[in-house]
Parts: structure tokens; sequence; C-alpha cells
């Protein structure tokens, strides 16, 4: 009984701590949050329908922050980033179609970025994915510190 009441209680101490933290949007959380769920269509730049790149550019839009509309494009802006250095709104760029850079997410922390998928429209997928893992070319810091510190500060 003691050690069942001993895990109850750390069971809803995570719980608080956990839900405290999941609740608390930050402008960056805030964008890429609305734009979850929408449907895949190419070319697409708003809630309707996205594209990769189109996500990425609507996102960042709402961060007060221009990007083109191109994967390739994105990946020649800001500052190359190692992988074991990423930050929440650094893109993360793919090879999908045997060519080069073709896809395009916003890392949000925790080894995961949210993306247009062709089949699946927004989604949160781990960096680890087995198809995005063996496909991955390179990340970019978009941000400079100090929008970093505005797009993460809890938005009121």
């Amino acid at each position: 009984m003691k050690k069942l009441v001993s895990f109850v209680f750390s069971a809803a101490l995570f719980c608080t701590i956990s839900v405290g933290s999941v609740f608390a949007e930050t402008p960056l959380s805030a964008a890429v949050n609305e734009g979850l769920g929408s449907p895949y269509k190419w070319a697409g730049t708003t809630t309707n329908g996205f594209d990769c790149s189109g996500f990425t550019s609507w996102v960042f839009d709402k961060l007060g922050v221009d990007l083109p509309h191109s994967s390739k494009g994105q990946a020649q802006l800001g500052t190359t980033v190692e992988k074991n250095d990423l930050r929440p709104g650094d893109l993360v760029f793919f090879n999908t179609d045997g060519k080069g850079i073709s896809h395009v997410g916003v890392y949000v922390g925790d080894g995961k970025f949210y993306h247009s998928a062709t089949n699946e429209g927004v989604v949160i997928t781990k960096m680890t994915d087995s198809y995005y893992a063996k496909r991955y070319v390179t990340a970019r810091r978009i941000l400079s510190d100090d929008q970093y510190g505005q797009v993460m500060t809890d938005a009121k």
C-alpha cells in the first residue's frame, strides 16, 4: 500500500510538472500548433493546405521573418547548425527526392520537428524516424539570439 501511495504521488507530481510545461505557449509553439493538422497541398501557403516550405514560410511570417517559398532557398539562409546543437525554431532539411534538399521542417525541441508531409499534411515527426533520419541533410538557424528570446517567451 505504501508503494502504491508513493507511486500515485510521484505520478501526480510528474503530471503537474508536465502539464504546466505543455500549456506554456510561446509565439513559436502557437504558430506551429496553429498549422498542425492542416492538409498537404502542393504550393500551398495557408491552413487550407501547405507544402513543406509553404508551412515553414507561414510559421516564420507569424514570427516576423520573411522566408522564400522553396526548401532550397530557405537552406541558403541563416547559419549552419550541427544536428546535436538544434534548438526550437531551427529549420531542418532533408533529401526526399534523391536530388538534394527537397523537404524542410521546423525543429521544435525534444528531437521533433513539424512539417507538411505529402501524404499526411502538417504533422510532428521525430528526427529519429527511419525515413527522415536517413534523408537528413542539414539544419539552418534563421532566428538571431534576440529573435529566439522573443519567440520562446511565454505568450501572455
